[in-house]
């Protein structure tokens, strides 16, 4: 059975996701960020984690990315062969490293670091996820998922970040990103995930 590792409202709610899409037996284990028990885990501190035997995997999409391929039966990971896992790898950082940025930039300046630190990032993080969010109906285009005519790890990757997205009030303008969303979001599995822990945003 696989541990799924960290605190509730945290990323680890799309690992719950996708361990909930392909119908894996799981325990969610409660642990907080910088805890001696995150640490014990993760020379960063940071959470989720995913325990699966003697393997310990750090970073949700990495987590989702494994997940996908330990289960490919299940359609849930790259398409087959070098061009497929380009493509997958692609998406899984444009999602971390362009659509979810601005949104970590704002939490962290309003939660996370010290007082002395914060500044209000809000304009511009509302602003680069404007335009992120171009980016994103511009590579979607017209198919149903982000790979073309089947749901990925990816997706459950971008409905989680449009699920935080709208937690956190960030306009979303664009009829097509919010109907995808809207059926990413609307999914059995992800149900069962919050129910199970993935809630708090």
């Amino acid at each position: 059975m696989y541990k799924a590792v960290g605190s509730r409202g945290s990323r680890v709610s799309r690992v719950l996701w996708m361990l909930e899409e392909l119908a894996q037996p799981y325990e969610f284990v409660e642990v907080k960020l910088r805890s001696p028990e995150a640490y014990a885990l993760n020379p960063s501190g940071k959470v989720p984690v995913l325990i699966d035997g003697e393997l310990t995997v750090t970073d949700s999409a990495a987590i989702c990315v494994y997940l996908g391929d330990k289960h490919a039966e299940k359609g849930m990971g790259a398409n087959p062969g070098v061009v497929g896992r380009a493509e997958m790898d692609s998406w899984m950082h444009f999602a971390q490293s362009e659509l979810e940025a601005p949104l970590w930039n704002k939490l962290r300046h309003r939660f996370l670091l010290p007082k002395e630190i914060r500044v209000d990032v809000g304009p511009a993080a509302a602003y680069d996820f404007a335009s992120e969010l171009g980016a994103l109906d511009r590579r979607l285009g017209e198919r149903p998922f982000a790979l073309g005519e089947r749901f990925t790890a990816v997706d459950v990757l971008l409905g989680d970040i449009g699920s935080w997205a709208r937690a956190g009030r960030f306009p979303i303008d664009s009829e097509h990103i919010n109907a995808y969303f809207d059926r990413m979001l609307a999914r059995p599995a992800r149900a069962r995930a919050q129910a199970n822990g993935g809630s708090a945003r």
